[in-house]
């Protein structure tokens, strides 16, 4: 007696793929709306050099801004402090600041920089609020509403230690 052997021939049975298809369906499009709302601003800073600058021209201002935790210094690189203005997060009065520094870019119109130095307690938001006073600022003349771009180019760097007494200078 011999064993015959059938073979079968069996046929690839198709893969169901209709889940999977469903699935990228709503997934697809909802990434695409999705992805639209998700954008991330980027600002330049530049970094002050070590040295100062190695030119013998000085620029008239060399606007320096202190942010201490509950104070802004507003200075002069070369010919020391103009004015400080309290500081409180959230509820800072910012228009003697904006002021101050439309009066400064009246005066020197042609300087883009600035420096902000930071204390080491300063937190992330203060310095994000500061940047954003010191780039620009809103200005209202009779019913007209502009924007006037004061120093955009702002470099970042720590601050020295607060005077504990006598002169601020």
């Amino acid at each position: 007696m011999r064993l015959m052997r059938r073979r079968s021939h069996h046929e690839a049975e198709e893969l169901n793929i209709t889940s999977f298809m469903n699935l990228m369906v709503i997934l697809v499009p909802f990434l695409l709306i999705t992805a639209v709302f998700s954008r991330m601003a980027i600002l330049e800073i530049n970094i002050p050099a070590e040295g100062g600058q190695a030119s013998k021209e000085r620029p008239e201002l060399q606007l320096e801004i202190t942010v201490r935790s509950n104070m802004l210094e507003l200075r002069d690189k070369s010919s020391g402090l103009f004015e400080t203005f309290p500081y409180g997060g959230e509820k800072t009065d910012w228009k003697p600041f904006s002021d101050r520094l439309i009066e400064l870019k009246t005066r020197f119109p042609t300087i883009e920089n600035v420096t902000l130095l930071l204390e080491p307690d300063v937190d992330y938001q203060a310095l994000i609020t500061v940047m954003d006073k010191v780039r620009s600022t809103v200005v209202t003349a009779g019913l007209a509403v502009d924007t006037v771009e004061l120093f955009p180019v702002i470099s970042i760097g720590d601050a020295a230690p607060a005077a504990t007494g006598g002169s601020t200078k």
